[in-house]
């Protein structure tokens, strides 16, 4: 028997050897672990007097048995540090309520807390209204259609799926072969490679009413892994262009941006008056643009042309709404 097996592990052990009836000590389950027996008598003590098990010790056969036979030994074993560390997962389940894996995954949490022993030094339950998570708003997502771009995922298969762009009303049927999914700000995309344009490119599941797995399997590009991908880009669309974005933000905006990493190629010039510089280089401009916006007076884009334009049309059709 391997030596060092971690304390849960040993438990489970000793726990099968009470359930089979074997009458089990601390000497025979310590040679059997390769432990000492003072290990073992700890571990009885845990189950015993921790775990509230219905243990008990038989003189005739001179060795540990459960005087009730529906005792259950709980799944796992967790300390403090791994309950809270549940109890913060479990709120970051907020930001997967409109797709079909938050019921999934509530379940499994559920399972989990009821499955806890009786005598734990911390209860998720006692900072249930003490902790919160506020989610970005949340899309809806078609169930149907939530679980054919995963199992078009899962299988390597080309999607047939009906989508819709918001400017427009009517749906558009389209080929994907999809590469990945991930979340953004309160919206799930799947990325792939689309058929009719012979490029990868971003949709929202939310604006796919429909999809449907085709028969056609497909092979991921070697050179095509989306952690390094997403470096190139700000934010989750896609772009065959390059672009270095320069930007101004006032002083009082400055210690906000300086908090935060908003691009793995960020780069910060402090200027003498408090304000800074913040240089990226990405392959498209339009979650760019929308940063920027957001941040109204306090930024002014100085690179590259083509974005100070649209920035400036966007703020002349902006004021134009207040005359």
């Amino acid at each position: 028997m391997p030596k060092f097996k971690p304390q849960h592990s040993r438990l489970l052990f000793i726990d099968k050897k009470i359930r089979d009836k074997t009458y089990p000590n601390c000497g025979s389950l310590a040679m059997e672990w390769e432990v000492s027996a003072k290990t073992i008598q700890r571990d009885i003590e845990y189950i015993r007097d921790m775990l509230d098990a219905p243990l008990a010790y038989s003189a005739k056969n001179r060795g540990f048995y459960y005087t009730e036979n529906s005792f259950t030994l709980p799944a796992f074993d967790l300390n403090d540090s791994d309950l809270f560390a549940l109890f913060i997962a479990d709120k970051l389940l907020q930001q997967y309520r409109n797709t079909p894996v938050y019921s999934r995954l509530r379940s499994v949490f559920s399972r989990m807390e009821n499955s806890l022993p009786d005598k734990v030094s911390f209860h998720p339950a006692v900072l249930d209204d003490k902790c919160s998570f506020v989610a970005s708003p949340q899309t809806l997502i078609n169930p149907q259609v939530w679980e054919t771009i995963f199992k078009g995922l899962r299988e390597s298969k080309s999607l047939t799926i009906s989508h819709k762009k918001p400017s427009e009303t009517a749906s558009h049927q389209r080929g994907i072969d999809p590469y990945h999914v991930t979340s953004y700000q309160g919206e799930w995309y799947v990325l792939g490679f689309c058929h009719l344009r012979k490029a990868i490119r971003t949709f929202a599941i939310s604006r796919i009413s429909h999809a449907e797995v085709t028969d056609n399997s497909f092979s991921i590009p070697e050179d095509f892994d989306f952690n390094t991908a997403s470096n190139e880009h700000f934010g989750v669309h896609w772009g065959q262009n390059s672009y270095k974005v320069k930007i101004w933000f006032s002083c009082d905006a400055a210690p906000y941006i300086q908090e935060r990493q908003y691009h793995p190629s960020q780069k910060i010039e402090e200027n003498d008056d408090g304000s800074i510089h913040v240089s990226i280089a990405t392959n498209h401009l339009l979650e760019v643009k929308r940063w920027v916006l957001s941040w109204g007076d306090q930024a002014k884009v100085l690179e590259p042309e083509i974005l100070v334009d649209e920035m400036r049309d966007e703020l002349d059709k902006a004021r134009g709404r207040y005359y």
